[in-house]
């Protein structure tokens, strides 16, 4: 009898070890690929560390489009109170334009600056993503009669 005992527990163990490096590693891949949604006032109030992978969004600030001779662009991005300066190198959404709702996916480089791999624009002049009317919204600077995104 006291043989079963030690071999059930033993499964029993061996079982939660199992799960748990299961949901371990689920987690840990999971943790890669999940993007935290961040405006430019909240980057001031919460500095993140650099390389962090997260989203950005909230209106390209008007004047402040470069674009470069080896495809890089530089604009900022505000939320009109705080702007973030961003690097992207790539074709752009036929959308992208000053004082447009964007949402742009990337890394935080030390010194600021938001290098992006990817920009989203929105589709039509009324719809802006949720997080950016949000962030808009938080500023003061939401303009009446946009349309959120439904979720």
């Amino acid at each position: 009898m006291r043989l079963r005992k030690r071999q059930r527990l033993l499964l029993v163990v061996l079982v939660l070890l199992l799960g748990a490096g299961s949901a371990a590693l689920v987690l840990a891949a999971l943790g890669e690929k999940v993007s935290l949604f961040v405006s430019p006032s909240d980057l001031v109030a919460r500095p993140l560390e650099p390389g962090r992978s997260l989203r950005l969004g909230g209106l390209v600030e008007p004047g402040s489009v470069e674009r470069g001779a080896d495809g890089e662009v530089r604009f900022s991005i505000t939320d009109g109170a705080h702007s973030v300066p961003v690097v992207y190198r790539g074709v752009l959404p036929d959308l992208f334009r000053e004082g447009q709702g964007i949402v742009t996916q990337g890394r935080l480089e030390a010194g600021g600056v938001f290098r992006a791999s990817e920009v989203l624009a929105k589709h039509d002049e009324n719809y802006m993503p949720k997080e950016v009317a949000d962030a808009l919204k938080r500023s003061g600077h939401w303009k009446d009669g946009a349309v959120e995104a439904q979720r």
